[in-house]
């Protein structure tokens, strides 16, 4: 009996390392599993069950949106319940996902998208919807012009914050590296403005990868990140230090999207040669790694990220 290909949200690499993008949240790929044979119910279900919780909201129905006949069973479901914030949302975001992948129109997904925001005004999920195609195929003015919309409804989204930093990093490519880049700015201003216990003290971190990321594409920094200076250099270090000394603190251990901020943490702590540090947030990691930012610059995730295991845990 020959298998089916893995679905969008769970990739595969090298010894057959998955990357599902549901994380940790069991809930979650159950629901996604019932929606990929059609019963819509499941989503239906969990979504009523996840409430106004705006990160674990946005990470849920962002993973429901990969599945491939996610937009069909969502219309199914639209058309059972005409005025469902879920439904409507859910089939937005899924119109997203076929347009980021050349299968709807760009106007068609913005269009779901703004009728979902008006089903729920208080929702910053169907702004994050915009804000995922607009980090591909927008300008940067509406990208911060939905970036607020978003902050609006919920100051500290998290994924927001990431699409935010990723897109303002590729800003100035050519310029080489630049200590003042606004990128850092809006990295540590967030951190900063949220409350103590936020995931968002990772920011920072997150900024220096996507940095990173932009700079070794350009050839302004080694392709190994290992040995790339731009993690010896006194801001790195003081955001790494800060991020990690938070983790300690509070770790968030229920926050849904708190293994991204986990990966990006083990990854910088592997590049600035902390070892034992890393150590501690792979054993955290498990087998939920993220394929960013493991493939910075151009790696194999799955690769980058076993080897990173072996070095500092000693095991594949």
């Amino acid at each position: 009996m020959s298998l089916p290909p893995p679905s969008p949200g769970r990739t595969h690499g090298p010894a057959d390392l998955a990357f599902d993008a549901a994380l940790d949240d069991t809930e979650l790929v159950a629901a996604r599993a019932a929606l990929a044979q059609g019963r819509w119910q499941t989503a239906r279900s969990l979504l009523a069950r996840t409430g106004d919780d705006w990160d674990r909201r946005g990470h849920r129905i962002t993973v429901l949106a990969l599945e491939p006949y996610s937009a069909s069973w969502a219309a199914e479901w639209l058309l059972a319940e005409p005025v469902s914030a879920d439904a409507a949302t859910l089939l937005a975001l899924a119109e997203v996902r076929r347009a980021l992948r050349g299968k709807e129109r760009p106007a068609r997904a913005r269009e779901a998208c703004h009728h979902a925001a008006a089903l729920a005004p208080a929702d910053p999920t169907p702004w994050l919807g915009l804000l995922l195609l607009e980090r591909t195929l927008g300008s940067r003015r509406e990208m911060v012009r939905i970036f607020e919309e978003v902050r609006t409804r919920y100051a500290d989204h998290h994924h927001a914050h990431h699409l935010m930093v990723a897109r303002l990093a590729e800003r100035r490519a050519a310029a080489g590296p630049d200590p003042l880049h606004e990128v850092y700015d809006l990295a540590h201003r967030a951190a900063e403005q949220a409350p103590a216990d936020s995931p968002l003290a990772v920011l920072p971190v997150v900024a220096h990868a996507e940095r990173y990321r932009v700079l070794a594409t350009g050839g302004f920094e080694a392709a190994d990140p290992a040995v790339s200076a731009h993690w010896s250099g006194r801001l790195a270090r003081q955001a790494l230090e800060a991020a990690y000394d938070w983790w300690l603190e509070w770790e968030q251990d229920g926050h849904p999207r708190r293994l991204v901020d986990l990966n990006y943490l083990a990854h910088a702590k592997c590049c600035e040669g902390r070892a034992a540090e890393a150590a501690a947030l792979l054993e955290r990691i498990g087998d939920h790694a993220t394929p960013e930012p493991w493939s910075y610059p151009s790696k194999d995730p799955s690769t980058a990220f076993r080897e990173a295991r072996e070095r500092t845990l000693g095991v594949v």
